[in-house]
């Protein structure tokens, strides 16, 4: 072979093999992990909380989107679940199917995480819930693939009885045996949820409950259920609802002239105070709400130190995508602070340990995670209940009771985390004060 022809072979396979070798170089670089995002970005739930989960849980993708998690690169692909049970299942089957995703995040509506647990697990993918609540859930489901770091729905009504009954004598002026209690909650999965719990606390308190009454999130009238309500005469309200029955309730309450010492709400549409302040104006002043404790809130003294400035870049870029909230919402925070806990705890340890982001190797990370108390930016810890009743559920978080007052947000429950005194009951003068 002529020597000018060899060089041109022998240049030939050297280009070949450098390509070979870019290309090889360029998948090595090409590791990631797709994050299938699902909230409600649109329809009557987007209004009442689930649009600022999702502004929470993308400032934290964002952020991790930047840098590469232990050689991985983060890529979210974000959906839309219109707030309709059927449009979440189909999303959800759409990105995993089609997209090629390799986890599922989010999740605001109960009534949607219920259905969709079932079939990511039937699937068998793997899920990180940041907010849906309700118990059915995970309950009695002994799921392996579905991980729940938020608090559960039972454990929101319970704190709120609670609070009350540790309250009635000093406050209301009556023992919790005299005490008059109403429960009144949307009839989804996340409704129904709250009220086992409240019921429970009823129970354990020794309220008289003078009325339990579900009614359906979409009901374009809820006069008759305020009817039944000035009947019952309740001290309190305990009130599960999502953002338009919330206000249609109350502005029926408003109109029909029902009266109550204190209304507490559970979350969703009550965890919105610029949403109840728009459409109740003052009113809203001096309810409360149980909830995760707002990250902004959070006692920072006994947090894990690398937490803090997390907390203030999510405050500041939230500033920027929100700008003249008055108050932030906890539900911002609660979607940062559990995605960060997947992105910082979870992922890597799935990719160290069990060498990737298949369902096994997140399963296997999720389950051996062991933070204490103080260890996420809500306070709370995170450990999973590895089987049994609820498989997948957090057994360490907790809600806070928080009450707002002149535009600021506190916590008034429990002692350890509370921030100042609850004012109890409405004060006189109070639109739907019962003094």
């Amino acid at each position: 072979m002529p020597v000018r022809k060899a060089a041109r072979v022998i240049g030939g396979l050297v280009a070949a093999i450098a390509a070979l070798g870019v290309a090889s170089s360029a998948h090595a670089q090409e590791k990631k992990i797709k994050i299938g995002v699902i909230y409600d970005l649109t329809g009557p739930l987007a209004g009442g909380g689930s649009e600022l989960q999702y502004t929470g849980a993308k400032i934290m993708l964002d952020s991790y989107a930047k840098t590469l998690v232990e050689g991985y690169k983060v890529e979210a692909v974000y959906a839309d679940a219109q707030s309709k049970p059927d449009v979440a299942i189909n999303e959800a089957i759409r990105l995993i199917e089609q997209e090629k995703v390799d986890m599922l995040l989010g999740f605001f509506s109960s009534a949607q995480c219920v259905p969709v647990a079932a079939r990511v697990e039937q699937l068998k993918k793997f899920m990180w819930i940041t907010t849906c609540i309700s118990s059915a859930v995970l309950d009695g489901k002994n799921f392996k693939y579905i991980f729940r770091p938020q608090a559960s729905g039972d454990q929101f009504g319970l704190i709120a009885m609670d609070f009350i009954a540790n309250n009635a004598k000093e406050k209301l002026g009556k023992e919790p045996k005299d005490l008059r209690v109403a429960i009144i909650h949307e009839d989804g999965a996340y409704g129904v949820d709250v009220a086992k719990g409240n019921m429970a606390g009823a129970k354990k308190a020794g309220f008289e409950v003078v009325l339990k009454e579900g009614y359906a999130a979409t009901a374009p009238d809820l006069s008759a259920l305020v009817t039944k309500l000035k009947r019952a005469r309740p001290d309190v309200i305990f009130h599960t609802g999502y953002n338009p029955d919330i206000t249609l309730m109350l502005r029926q309450a408003r109109e029909q002239g029902l009266k109550f010492g204190a209304l507490i709400g559970h979350g969703a549409g009550y965890g919105v105070y610029e949403k109840l302040k728009e459409s109740l104006g003052g009113d809203v002043n001096h309810f409360f709400n149980v909830d995760p404790i707002s990250i902004w809130l959070a006692n920072q003294k006994n947090m894990d130190p690398k937490l803090p400035p997390v907390i203030k870049m999510v405050g500041e870029e939230f500033d920027k995508a929100k700008p003249g909230i008055a108050i932030r919402s906890a539900h911002v925070g609660m979607a940062a602070s559990n995605t960060y806990v997947f992105l910082t705890e979870v992922l890597p340890r799935a990719i160290k340990k069990y060498g990737g982001v298949d369902p096994e190797a997140l399963r296997k990370a999720a389950l051996e995670l062991d933070l204490p108390e103080g260890g996420t930016m809500l306070g709370f810890g995170v450990k999973f209940h590895a089987d049994g009743a609820m498989a997948g559920q957090n057994e360490r978080s907790f809600p806070v009771v928080i009450q707002y007052i002149d535009d600021k947000s506190s916590v008034v429950w429990p002692k350890s985390q509370a921030q100042r005194e609850a004012i109890l009951p409405l004060p006189a003068g109070s639109t739907y004060s019962n003094k």
